[in-house]
């Protein structure tokens, strides 16, 4: 087995989460931006659950000998037919802001009563690991979309994704309490015991 895990991403915000949640693993963590690949990835799967393991799969033959993972998250507005679901970085352009994107969103359901504000936030994390094998998991975190935006914290969509059990947005919850609900962290885990059987 690998004796490191790579993450295809190059953002920093991620890293931080990910290094959390799989830090016990006994193996170093790092970004494939710190190993120094940085292939160009096609992203042209229709699903989180493709998209993720494309990115692991390229990054993957260039790392033969370590266990690369990847993921794809978005959000998906049920009123708005899932959208932006695999589009969430580029929707409203490529380069929008994500006050842009999120007043968009707002706009956009701002006559759809409460019960139909149902959204999810969608993970999916795949894993290639060096004797070939592959494995991909996905976890979701349901809420609504909120009627206006708020909090702070988390990035993205998240001041907009309201969640009723905790009164507040995915914004306004502390780093460690959104850990522990979001997709992300919920992917990361599952992958992890994967990781673990396999090890």
């Amino acid at each position: 087995m690998g004796k490191r895990i790579v993450f295809a991403t190059g953002n920093a915000h991620k890293m931080i989460e990910i290094r959390q949640i799989l830090e016990d693993l006994g193996m170093p963590v790092i970004s494939m931006k710190e190993v120094g690949v940085d292939p160009e990835i096609i992203e042209d799967g229709t699903t989180f659950e493709e998209n993720a393991l494309i990115k692991a799969r390229e990054v993957a033959k260039l790392l033969p000998n370590d266990i690369v993972l990847a993921d794809d998250s978005g959000l998906e507005v049920d009123a708005l037919n899932k959208e932006p679901g695999i589009y969430s970085a580029r929707y409203a352009g490529e380069n929008t802001s994500y006050e842009i994107k999120n007043q968009l969103i707002l706009d956009r359901v701002k006559d759809v009563p409460e019960e139909k504000r149902t959204a999810r936030f969608a993970c999916a994390v795949a894993a290639v690991f060096p004797d070939g094998t592959e494995k991909v998991v996905r976890e979701n975190m349901e809420g609504r979309i909120a009627y206006e935006s708020a909090g702070a914290n988390g990035f993205g969509y998240d001041p907009i994704f309201y969640l009723p059990e905790y009164g507040c947005t995915s914004a306004e919850l502390s780093p460690e309490d959104k850990n522990a609900i979001s997709h992300r962290g919920k992917a990361l885990r599952a992958m992890r015991v994967v990781i673990e059987a396999k090890e």
